[in-house]
């Protein structure tokens, strides 16, 4: 007993150091390998050994985890066999576990040492390895090829192109051999088949493959070598675009070097494009060249610069009547048909009046007339206003001001009316001695002398034709200026009647009148009327704002905006691909309409777009057919564009104390938008005809109202709610006062033209008290609904009874 007082202290002692110990090692190793249980069983253990002498030392030499490489390598204690009869001061046993816990530590820190290294070593393997290649670019499969000449050389570039981009997939010539063979068609196909067999060199040689290839197909099309064709290639009446592609195909295969191939583009060219190409800047190389050419070529081919000169009445048809309110005017002597004065002058009669007995210096019916003045100056007025014009431009004081001249081979003189020179303060002499104007009757016209003339003043035609021009200032005639003989014998310009344009010009003009500016700006001149002529609905308020309801301005492509729509799909999908609908024989026609109208006008072309979706038709309000492209399968996976659409009541509240209305409908609207560049495949709708897409929004798109609205808003962004309600492509001018409203309408129309947008006149109202606006009548005494709009439902028989509705409170009534 007293050895057992005197160990029982010092046991308490090394337990003591030894708990601390493991409790600092155990802490370090708890955030790397020892479960929170574990901790838990620790602090429990050591609480017993503190406040008892029955020592349970097993604890120690159980193993912290069941990590099964710690249970193989952890050797077997003695302790762990502990009988309940051993001695439980034996000192021995407890530094021999304390060992053993060591060396189980020092076991964790070499494992997780190498385990460290593992990781660096495996980190600098992970660094040391190529960075991974980017997915290969898909390159569209080459196109079949049928054996046609033409296409051989193209169809063998492809080829070649597409093995040269996927080298590890056609390693081996017979794999380029085999995947040829797949693309032949027709007689390529029955040839290729024939000798696939027969010649093994066929199956295992690309380059002799492709070799036989071009020996049998590569041969010039009617027997012609390229240079051989290019020398014979006409323009003929295909517009140039389409023309220089040829030509520019064959010029490459020619060996022509950039003078030849100028000299022969500009020699096969239509007769009208080379007299248009007569003033051009020679420093352009070939490939300028050919692109002036065909600016040009659009240029003259735009339907807003043509013009109807049919009923043109020419000045020697026929002689007006008395009654004609605009007659001939000459100055100073009349001019006789040749059989006439040939009889005059055999029966030696008077020139002037036909009598006897006197010469026509001595008439005495002729008025007195200085000699200094004794020219004509005759011109034939018609009173439909249908005349043939040049546009022109008139400088005076460095400012430019665009006119119609009227052109006539009768006048005797160029004119202008007195009042276009007030207007523009041209500065003015007088003729000395006045001249006097007469008609074929001898009549005065306006005052019956012409007293003033203008200075020289610079007149442009077109571009580049410039001159310095004096004109006789008369008040008579309802043109502005009047170019006569003198300036058609002075400049001789050629006019193709047919056409109704202005063609060349003559030497004279080249060496005097034809300005070559150093860079070059396309302009092609055109007889015309007034381009944009005023609809008969249209107030003359808004005459100078014509062009906003000008029909061919709206066909044109426009331009690619912020505004384009676009067509984001959700991820991993794909537009689908749609059936052909059947169309009735007055639909098919009605497509075929449509098709070549859009492809004229570009808003469509043709595709080889994965996608399509079926074509059909709709009935309009008027009984037309409105073209629709069945996109419920694309809208389905299409983002969706949530710009909101105005509440139409909650817009109309705007209108209380409105009194005049002017609606207006903007024409093709969903057209006036681009489709966003790279999109335009996703459109892709299929027809008997072809498959084509689209360059504009068509209707139908899911996204189509939003995007146009979201344009709208911002066009009128500051006149919103002010005097101006827009639901999509239907516009509501608002005012108080007529002298008010005329404005807001100018302000909006102007907005429109800045914007290329374009209005429907006839389906216009203008400065209306009361019109129909979005299924509203709408007037200064209020809004109410559209009467034909609820027309079936006040057409519905009454009730009688109800079955099958559920009763709900305060929504219904019970039925009596």
């Amino acid at each position: 007993m007293p050895h057992c007082e005197v160990l029982s202290p010092l046991l308490f002692i090394v337990m003591t150091i030894a708990f601390a110990f493991l409790t600092h090692v155990f802490g370090l190793l708890f955030w790397i390998c020892l479960p929170l249980d574990c901790f838990a069983c620790i602090l429990t253990k050591a609480c017993d050994l503190t406040t008892s002498c029955d020592y349970h030392l097993d604890f120690f030499s159980r193993p912290f985890n069941k990590d099964p490489l710690m249970e193989s390598t952890r050797p077997k204690s003695s302790l762990q066999n502990t009988l309940p009869g051993a001695d439980p001061a034996d000192v021995s046993q407890l530094l021999s576990t304390i060992e053993y816990q060591k060396d189980l530590l020092n076991g964790f820190q070499h494992q997780l040492l190498t385990l460290q290294a593992s990781n660096e070593h495996l980190t600098r393997y992970i660094q040391s390895l190529p960075a991974p290649r980017p997915d290969p670019v898909r390159f569209a499969l080459p196109d079949k090829f049928d054996g046609s000449p033409d296409n051989c050389t193209g169809f063998l570039r492809q080829c070649s192109i597409y093995f040269s981009n996927q080298p590890e997939t056609y390693r081996q010539d017979h794999t380029k051999c085999s995947f040829i063979m797949t693309l032949l068609t027709g007689k390529a196909l029955e040839w290729a088949t024939a000798v696939w067999d027969h010649d093994t060199h066929v199956q295992q040689s690309y380059n002799y493959f492709t070799q036989l290839i071009r020996d049998v197909f590569q041969y010039p099309a009617g027997g012609m070598d390229a240079a051989t064709q290019l020398t014979q290639l006409r323009q003929g009446n295909r517009p140039a675009s389409d023309y220089a592609i040829q030509f520019r195909t064959l010029a490459a295969q020619s060996g022509f070097n950039d003078v030849a191939l100028k000299h022969l583009f500009r020699s096969s060219l239509s007769a009208k494009l080379q007299a248009e190409l007569l003033c051009k800047d020679d420093s352009l190389d070939f490939s300028q060249f050919v692109t002036l050419a065909i600016k040009i070529d659009l240029l003259r081919t735009q339907p807003n610069l043509k013009f109807n000169i049919a009923s043109y009445v020419p000045t020697t048809a026929q002689i007006p009547s008395q009654s004609s309110p605009m007659e001939p005017m000459h100055i100073g002597r009349t001019q006789l048909p040749a059989d006439e004065r040939r009889r005059r002058l055999l029966n030696q009669l008077c020139f002037y009046c036909g009598g006897s007995g006197h010469r026509c210096s001595n008439c005495p019916v002729k008025p007195a007339i200085n000699p200094s003045s004794s020219y004509q100056v005759s011109h034939m007025f018609n009173t439909l206003q249908i005349s043939l014009s040049l546009p022109i431009i008139l400088s005076v004081a460095n400012q430019d001001h665009h006119f119609s001249a009227l052109i006539d081979s009768g006048a005797a003189a160029n004119v202008i009316h007195q009042d276009l020179v007030k207007q523009l303060n041209i500065p003015t002499i007088k003729c000395a001695p006045p001249i006097a104007v007469t008609a074929v009757d001898n009549g005065p016209i306006g005052k019956g002398y012409i007293t003033h003339q203008t200075l020289p003043i610079k007149l442009r035609v077109g571009l580049l034709h410039t001159e310095e021009i004096t004109l006789y200032v008369i008040s008579s005639p309802r043109n502005k200026v009047i170019l006569g003989y003198p300036w058609l014998s002075t400049h001789d310009p050629q006019f193709s009647w047919k056409e109704k344009e202005l063609v060349s010009w003559s030497p004279h003009c080249l060496a005097h009148c034809l300005e070559l500016p150093t860079k070059l700006t396309v302009c092609t001149t055109h007889l015309a009327k007034n381009p944009f002529s005023l609809p008969t609905n249209i107030p003359k308020e808004y005459a100078d704002l014509a062009e906003v309801f000008s029909k061919d301005k709206a066909t044109k492509l426009p331009p690619h905006r912020p505004w384009d729509c676009a067509i984001d799909l959700l991820p991993n999908t794909s537009p689908p691909k749609s059936r052909i609908y059947p169309l009735s024989i007055p639909e098919t026609k009605a497509m075929e309409e449509y098709i070549e109208e859009a492809l004229s006008y570009g808003f469509i072309r043709p595709s080889t777009s994965p996608a399509a979706s079926g074509f059909f038709f709709v009935d309009k309000k008027d009984g037309g057919l409105r073209p629709c492209i069945d996109y419920r399968a694309l809208n389905a996976i299409t983002v969706k564009n949530h710009h909101p659409l105005p509440l139409i009541p909650s817009s109309l509240e705007q209108l209380r104390e409105a009194r005049y209305f002017t609606k207006l409908d903007l024409r093709s609207a969903y057209n006036l938008i681009r489709i966003r560049e790279g999109d335009e495949w996703k459109t892709a709708f299929l027809t008997s005809r072809g498959h084509y897409e689209y360059l504009v929004m068509p209707y139908g798109l899911a996204n189509a109202p939003s995007v146009f609205q979201s344009f709208v808003n911002e066009v009128f962004k500051d006149l919103l709610y002010q005097y101006v309600i827009v639901y999509i492509d239907d516009i509501l001018v608002y005012s108080c006062s007529m002298e008010e409203h005329i404005s807001h309408v100018r302000t909006v129309l102007s907005r429109l033209l800045q914007n290329d947008l374009f209005v429907k006149a006839e389906k216009c109202e203008f400065h209306v008290t009361s019109t129909k606006f979005l299924g509203y009548n709408i007037s200064h005494a209020g809004v109410k609904m559209d009467d034909t709009k609820v027309k079936a439902v006040f057409g519905l028989a009454q009730t009688q009874q109800c079955q099958g509705v559920a009763t709900i409170p305060r929504l219904f009534k019970l039925l009596p």
